[in-house]
């Protein structure tokens, strides 16, 4: 069966007004109290920017919107429940540029501030020094005392990037490509609380995009064409018993995802996608903090170059290393010698699975650094970041507000 994909729009479109209303509306309540966090954020830097852990442009999973409001600090505009913020970035994807986001916190009766984090619209512009640019407008409700949780984002990206030349094996070679990925994107997702701080969900998504590379290219293993629309649906299941969601000093993090994209639902090519994720954090001292993750990825042939899988770690571009699957882990250590500042240290290393370059299946790719840290927002732990990372034949220098993971 064809679905059309206009219709797919106003679908996606009715859920996100729809979760807006509700979100006014909601006064059921549940005895149990949750954390304040919101796990569809990724529409304000991850979409938009590309600057979370490594730069990972186009992801959509789930980042989090801690609540701006309670506390005064110089690196925000408030005005009631509309708080804006300014974010400079700096990464070997996109260089360096500046986002601008704002978000409107739903106010909320005492009660359901002791049982569900507020519900809260958000949109985001970005811009590059590298002539990126982009903007997303979000939105995510709590119901029912945080049972349920509903969130939709979409918005256009224009990005210039630079790929490794396929057919240069050599790790660090100066020989790139240029590739230009532009389009639209728009994806909801419906989540229920099936047992303590874990949600089940499904979720869909819509992908228009265009690209260009400076020469022609072939491959068997992804799909090169100047256009390609995607449209796909899923299952989603979610764990955190995270403390704080930006600067957790403990508790588990788990995302397991899996998408049909599929030519029943109008996308160019029918192709399977899958995610894992693994975070844990421990305070092993008053002032040090040691967190680690492990992540996984897989996809199916045909799919777009731009849905590859990827190195989420630090130290090269974001689409330095490309493949129908990959791997990696990594550790960091988080010291906070002074109220206000901190310093970390890292390491990690991935695998790349049929790799879009000549790159050998068995290759690992390290990831290692130091970091330092600023205290913006202290009742939410909300740091600056300056971290300096290097890998083989390559190193860089991250610029950013919130942690890598």
């Amino acid at each position: 069966m064809y679905v059309n994909p206009t219709k797919t729009y106003l679908i996606f479109s009715l859920v996100f007004l729809t979760s807006i209303a509700l979100a006014k509306d909601d006064q059921l309540l549940q005895p149990e109290p949750e954390k304040q966090i919101d796990e569809e954020a990724a529409w304000v830097v991850d979409a938009i920017s590309g600057e979370h852990q490594g730069d990972n442009y186009f992801r959509m999973g789930s980042e989090y919107l801690p609540d701006l409001r309670e506390e005064e600090g110089d690196f925000k505009l408030q005005k009631g429940d509309l708080v804006i913020v300014p974010i400079p970035i700096s990464n070997p994807t996109l260089d360096t540029g500046l986002v601008v986001g704002g978000a409107y916190f739903y106010p909320q009766t005492a009660e359901q501030k002791d049982h569900q984090p507020p519900s809260v619209t958000g949109a985001a512009v970005f811009r590059s020094s590298n002539g990126s640019a982009a903007f997303g407008v979000g939105h995510k409700s709590y119901l029912d005392g945080n049972k349920w949780r509903l969130g939709g984002v979409f918005g256009h990206a224009d990005l210039d990037l630079v790929l490794r030349n396929p057919t240069d094996g050599e790790i660090g070679s100066q020989s790139t490509i240029g590739w230009n990925v532009r389009g639209g994107f728009m994806s909801a997702r419906v989540s229920r609380k099936v047992s303590g701080d874990w949600y089940v969900g499904i979720k869909a998504r819509y992908l228009d995009m265009r690209q260009i590379f400076s020469i022609n290219l072939e491959s068997n293993k992804f799909d090169f064409s100047s256009s390609t629309k995607t449209v796909g649906v899923g299952l989603a299941v979610e764990y955190d018993s995270t403390d704080k969601p930006l600067n957790s000093y403990s508790g588990k993090v788990i995302e397991i995802d899996a998408f049909l994209n599929s030519t029943k639902f109008g996308s160019d090519q029918s192709y399977q996608s899958y995610g894992l994720k693994y975070r844990s954090y421990h305070l092993i001292a008053p002032s040090v903090v040691l967190a680690w993750e492990a992540q996984a990825c897989a996809r199916s042939d045909t799919a777009p170059l731009w849905d590859a899988c990827r190195i989420n770690l630090r130290g090269f571009s974001s689409v330095a290393y490309l493949g129908t699957t990959s791997t990696s882990a990594q550790v960091e250590a988080r010291w906070q010698f002074h109220r206000k500042w901190g310093a970390v240290a890292f390491a990690g290393g991935g695998l790349i699975k049929n790799p879009f370059t000549e790159l050998s299946d068995r290759q690992v790719i390290p990831s290692y650094g130091i970091g330092l840290r600023f205290m913006l927002l202290e009742s939410q732990r909300i740091n600056f970041r300056l971290d300096y990372a290097r890998s083989i034949n390559s190193d860089a220098f991250y610029i950013s507000v919130g942690e890598a993971f």
